[in-house]
């Protein structure tokens, strides 16, 4: 892995990111895709936390070879996406 990503897909249905442009390797699709979205929901569903550290550090990989058209857009692509746990007061 480089910097978060695979320099090829690893697998015929992995979902992983291919460097530089950031594409899932199996769909195309901008990555993380939905697929992938929902498969690291449940492989990081007890331990939040990590995936966000995961995803962080993709998204600090991704800066460095993408240009983003707004200051948010790949922090919102990368872990905008992630679901809020309700705050307790």
């Amino acid at each position: 892995m480089i910097g978060g990503a695979e320099s090829s897909a690893s697998g015929t249905d992995e979902h992983a990111p291919l460097a530089p442009d950031w594409t899932c390797g199996t769909c195309g699709a901008d990555w993380p895709c939905p697929v992938k979205r929902s498969r690291l929901l449940e492989e990081y569903r007890l331990d939040r936390a990590m995936l966000s550290v995961y995803l962080g550090s993709c998204l600090a990989a991704a800066a460095q070879d993408l240009t983003a058209p707004s200051g948010t857009a790949l922090q919102d692509r990368f872990i905008g996406w992630l679901p809020r746990s309700p705050r307790t007061p």
